[in-house]
C-alpha cells in the first residue's frame, strides 16, 4: 500500500466510525464490551535496532493478518529502514503475515520500522439468540481441531477434557465448562517469560497450571479441541487503555511489553466465539492487591469474557507451531514478538542481547 492510499484509508474510516466511539466513551462505566460502543482507529509503530554482526542477519516482524469486517479491519502497513531487502511473507497454513528483512554482513547499525493502521470494534455475543453463521468449511475445521506439538489432543489432554465436559448437553455447554474450569484451576504467574509457551501436556502432567496468556488460553484451546470443538489462539497486542477503567486490561503509548493472546471457539449457531479466561486471572493478580474470584471486579470480567472481547487490542494472527519463511532454525510456538536469526542462531525480542525494540500505539482522531 502506498502512502497516499494509507493516509486516505485512515481519514475515511476514522471520519465514518469514530463518532460512535466518542458517544459511548462517557456512557460506559462497567465492564460491558459491545459493538454499540463503535469503531476505533489505531496506528501501531514497531522499531527494531540490531547490533552489528559479521554474518547476515534476518528479522521477522508480525503484521496484522486478521481481517474480520464485524470487529477488525486492516488498513495497510508502511516501513522504512536500511535492510538490504524487505518483503511481506505469508505463512501458507494459517495465513499469518510478517515483514521479513535481511541485512548483509557488516551493516553498522541495522534498523527497521513498520507502521500499521487498523480499526477495531468490541465483540459481544448474546447466547439467547442463535444465528446462521456461514458453516465452517472442512479444511478449516480440521486445522483447528488437529493435534500439534504444543497442543496435543490425546492422552492426559483428552482425559481432562472428557472429565470437564461430562454431562454437557451442547457445544455451548462444553465450551463454557472448559472456560469455567480454566478460571477456577489456573493462576497467572508474573515470573513467566514473555507470555509463556503453551506446552499444555507438561502443564497437565506436572499439575503446574500457572503461567500467562499463551499458557492459560492455549490450555483452553487444547481442551476444546480434545472435546471436538474447533478452537484457536489469536496472538496480538494491547493498544489502548481499557475504557472500563481496568488498569490490568489495557496499555497505551509505549506498548512494547503489552503482547496478549486470546482464544476463540467455534460453536454452531454462533460461529467464532471470543473467550479469554487468562484475562480473568490477570484481573485477579494485577487489578489491585488481594483480589479473589469472589470479588465484584473479577466477577464482572468473568461473566463477560466468555463471549466478549474489549477491542483495545490488535490481532496479529492465529498461527501456531510456525515455521518462519527462510529460517534455518526450528519452528516457533507463535509469532507475537519480533524474531531474529544470524550465524550464531535464533534470537527474539525477549533476549536482552538480541535487539532493541520499541512498539508504540496511538489512537487516530476524527
Amino acid at each position: 500500500m502506498d502512502r497516499r492510499q494509507f493516509l486516505t484509508a485512515g481519514i475515511l474510516l476514522t471520519a465514518s466510525c469514530l463518532a460512535g466511539w466518542r458517544r459511548a466513551q462517557a456512557a460506559e462505566q462497567t465492564f460491558q464490551p459491545s459493538p454499540a460502543n463503535g469503531w476505533r482507529v489505531f496506528e501501531v509503530s514497531t522499531r527494531v535496532e540490531l547490533a552489528p554482526t559479521e554474518s547476515a542477519t534476518r528479522v521477522w516482524l508480525p503484521l496484522p493478518s486478521v481481517d474480520e469486517p464485524v470487529w477488525i479491519r486492516t488498513m495497510g502497513n508502511l516501513w522504512q529502514g536500511n535492510a538490504a531487502s524487505v518483503r511481506i511473507e505469508r505463512d501458507p497454513t494459517y495465513g499469518a503475515l510478517m515483514l521479513a528483512a535481511n541485512w548483509e554482513p557488516g551493516e553498522a547499525a541495522p534498523s527497521l520500522e513498520v507502521i500499521s493502521r487498523f480499526a477495531t470494534r468490541d465483540r459481544a455475543l448474546d447466547f439467547t439468540q442463535t444465528g446462521r453463521p456461514a458453516p465452517l468449511d472442512a479444511a478449516t475445521a480440521r486445522l483447528y481441531t488437529r493435534s500439534t506439538e504444543l497442543l496435543p489432543t490425546d492422552g492426559i489432554v483428552k482425559k481432562t477434557s472428557a472429565t470437564i465436559t461430562r454431562g454437557a448437553h451442547s457445544d455451548v455447554d462444553k465450551a463454557r465448562l472448559i472456560y469455567e474450569w480454566i478460571v477456577e484451576n489456573t493462576a497467572r504467574n508474573p515470573k513467566t517469560r514473555g507470555c509463556g509457551v503453551g506446552d499444555i501436556r507438561v502443564m497437565l502432567e506436572t499439575g503446574n497450571l500457572a503461567g500467562k496468556c499463551a499458557d492459560l488460553n492455549a490450555l483452553y484451546v487444547g481442551l476444546a479441541r480434545a472435546a471436538g470443538l474447533p478452537a484457536r489462539d489469536v496472538y496480538g497486542i494491547r493498544v489502548a487503555d481499557s475504557r472500563f477503567g481496568y488498569k490490568s486490561l489495557g496499555k497505551s503509548g509505549d506498548i512494547t511489553k503489552a503482547q496478549h493472546c486470546r482464544a476463540e471457539v467455534w460453536l454452531a449457531g454462533f460461529g467464532w466465539v471470543p473467550v479469554d479466561p487468562a484475562d480473568v486471572r490477570k484481573v485477579v493478580l494485577e487489578e489491585r492487591p488481594g483480589l479473589s474470584l469472589q470479588d465484584e471486579v473479577v466477577i464482572a470480567t468473568r461473566e463477560k469474557l466468555f463471549g466478549a472481547w474489549e477491542m483495545n487490542w490488535l490481532a496479529y494472527n492465529a498461527a501456531h507451531d510456525l515455521a518462519l519463511p527462510g529460517s534455518t532454525g526450528p519452528k516457533i510456538a507463535f509469532l507475537m514478538y519480533p524474531q531474529g536469526e544470524n550465524a550464531a542462531g535464533r534470537f527474539d525480542s525477549l533476549d536482552p542481547d538480541g535487539f532493541r525494540y520499541r512498539i508504540s500505539s496511538r489512537e487516530l482522531a476524527g
